[in-house]
Formats: structure tokens, sequence, C-alpha cells
């Protein structure tokens, strides 16, 4: 069993994976840039300018997480997991607004709502505009995921439970 859960910056990614499962009880891979940077101790944001500039390292983490997530039993929860992982028996986008994403981002890093509204909006921008140019992939693109959750309905635990729900009907 394979479950693969996409969204942009803010709409929980890792900590909805995280809590899918750990209940399904199965691994997560949420291999990250954030693991990467500090991997090479840098900060995040400057290993994100850096990446923007040389394929390499979205190369190697899309090609990391895919095989990871190919032993099977996994949640992968990644920004291009629902494209990556062609076969995944469910897929899971979740989507959310720029300005409630931010506002999560800016209470999570300890910043300014303005200014986490600028960085998400800047990273969406960018993120999209990278992914189109080195994959073809348009992540405002989703339609096809099995299931789309809206993460305004509710907390970590609410889009969890509709992961979950949905995987078992399959």
């Amino acid at each position: 069993m394979v479950i693969a859960i996409s969204g942009k910056s803010g709409c929980g990614n890792s900590t909805v994976s995280r809590l899918v499962a750990a209940r399904l009880n199965i691994k997560i891979i949420n291999y990250t840039f954030h693991d990467m940077a500090r991997e090479m101790n840098l900060d995040f944001k400057e290993f994100c300018l850096l990446s923007e500039k040389d394929p390499k390292y979205d190369r190697y983490l899309d090609k990391k997480q895919v095989e990871l997530a190919s032993d099977g039993d996994c949640v992968l929860g990644s920004r291009l997991a629902i494209w990556l992982l062609k076969n995944a028996d469910l897929k899971v986008y979740l989507k959310g607004r720029l300005e409630v994403r931010a506002k999560r981002i800016a209470r999570r890093e300890s910043s300014g709502f303005n200014i986490a509204l600028m960085e998400t909006y800047e990273r969406d921008k960018r993120d999209r505009e990278r992914f189109i140019r080195l994959y073809d992939i348009d992540i405002d693109k989703y339609e096809f995921a099995d299931l789309i959750v809206d993460t305004e309905k509710g907390g970590v635990k609410y889009v969890a439970d509709e992961i979950i729900k949905a995987f078992k009907k399959r």
C-alpha cells in the first residue's frame, strides 16, 4: 500500500503524512529540501535559491523519494508525490488558500504574516515554474488526484481522517 500526499507549502503535508503513516502503522517517507539543506549545513532559503539555479538538487530529491517508496507500505509526502508515484494506491492533494497557508507558516516559523505571505507567494511561483521546466509538471493542475482535501475545513486530524477513510474504501 502506497499513499502519495502532495500540496503547497503550509498545507500540512509533512504533519499529515506522519499522522496518516502512524495511524496505518506504515513507514513515512518525508525526505525534503529541509533535510537536504540540513545535510549540507545550509540555510533553507539559501538552499532553495541554490536549487533553482541547478536542477541536480530537485532530481536527486525526487529520485530518492521514488526509490524509498518503491518498497511499498508507505506514505510519501512531497510537493510532487502524486505526480511521481504514478502507481500509488491513493493520490491525495492538500489544498489551501495562500493567505491561510502563509498564516500557518508565519506561526510555525515565528515570522510576521506579511513576510510569510510574500515569501509563500514567491515560493509557490518559483516552484511551479521550476517543476514545469524540469518535468513539465504544473503543480496547479491536480484534479487527477483520487482525493482533494481542503485543509481549511479542519485541522490535521480532520485531514488525516479524510485520507484514511478514502484509503479504506479502496
